[in-house]
Formats: structure tokens, sequence, C-alpha cells
């Protein structure tokens, strides 16, 4: 089933945990919308890969959310060496532009290609296996159990804890107002036509 499928038929099954962490992205709504001006990755995106990379701690890099900023150290972690980094900000901009899935030059951000690009973040071992991804569904009935414990160790019983991406991002873009109405063009000022001498 595609995510996009799976996106039109999800039901919450951990709402309470859900709204909360909506709130909380959208409580830090400027500090994405600083990144997306510099990325052109929709704020929203930004906030909810930054719940699932670091719980949503500005300490934790968007990469994979070791706690580094500000340190003078560099992830250690898969994408190795990326900074040092002095603000969340910039180790954000880097994750987004500089390391796979370049989520920075995305141009789909449809339902389907967000999706697409947020599985790729975490990598598409879910999709190789024919499963949902917890990293996109935990939290939904889209998802029951299987997890990658470890880097390429798979558990089919293990039950992620986490909430995944797509119910977050679905919970805020449904608390989202909607865009306001594009003015209508001004009209174009009639030219006359010179008038003939008399």
């Amino acid at each position: 089933m595609s995510n996009l499928s799976r996106w039109n038929k999800a039901k919450f099954t951990r709402s309470t945990q859900i709204n909360a962490q909506a709130a909380k992205i959208e409580a830090n709504r400027a500090r994405y919308e600083a990144v997306a001006k510099k990325t052109g990755v929709p704020w929203d995106v930004i906030g909810v890969i930054h719940y699932r990379e670091s719980s949503g701690s500005f300490a934790g890099v968007l990469h994979n959310g070791q706690k580094i900023i500000g340190t003078g150290k560099k992830t250690t972690l898969v994408p190795k060496g990326r900074g040092p980094f002095s603000s969340w900000e910039d180790a954000a901009v880097d994750a987004l532009m500089n390391c796979h899935p370049y989520a920075g030059k995305n141009k789909d951000w449809s339902i389907a290609g967000t999706l697409d690009i947020l599985e790729r973040y975490n990598g598409l071992g879910y999709r190789n296996k024919g499963l949902p991804s917890p990293y996109l569904w935990a939290g939904t009935d889209q998802y029951v159990k299987g997890k990658y414990v470890a880097d390429g160790k798979y558990d089919p019983n293990h039950v992620d804890k986490q909430l995944g991406v797509a119910p977050i991002l679905m919970k805020i873009r449904e608390n989202a107002p909607p865009a306001p109405a594009k003015p209508a063009p001004a009209p174009k000022p009639v030219q006359k036509p010179n008038a003939a001498p008399a």
C-alpha cells in the first residue's frame, strides 16, 4: 500500500500524544520557519523531523538527534562527521541541504511527495520489506509492530513507542488556519484612443 493510501485511511491510536506533540511543534513554529526560508522545506515537515530525530530538543541535531549543538563536536552517527554547529538552525540547514535525502532539493511537497521524503529521511528498509514504516505511521492504525532496533537489525515484534511523523503532520495541518485567499489582480487601465481633431 502506498503512503498516500495510508494517509487517506489512517486513524489515530494515540490522540493525546499526537495532540501534545503537534502543539509543541506549533509553539516553535518561528524557529522552523527560519530554517524553512533557507531550505524550502515546509516548516511543519522540519518540525516533525525534529520531533522524531531528537524528541524536539534544540540541543540535538536534525541529522540524527545527537546533542552536539555548541559543543564543538561532530556527529559520530550516520551521517558521520557533520559539524560542529553553533546553533540548531545552522545544523538543520546542513541536514536538509547537504545530507541524504537532500530534502532542501525536493520540489514535490504534495502529501505523497512529503511522505516519500520523510520515509527516505529514515531509510527505506521497511518499504523494501513491504511494511509500513513506524517512522511515519506509529501512532496510527497503519502500524502495529516491527522496528529496526539497530542499523540492519529488524525485530518483527518490537513496537515503536515514539510517534510517527505522519499523524503529527496530519494534526498540525488540521489545526492550521486556511490559507488566506489571494486578492484578485487589479484591473488594467483602459487606454482611450486619441481623439481625432475636430
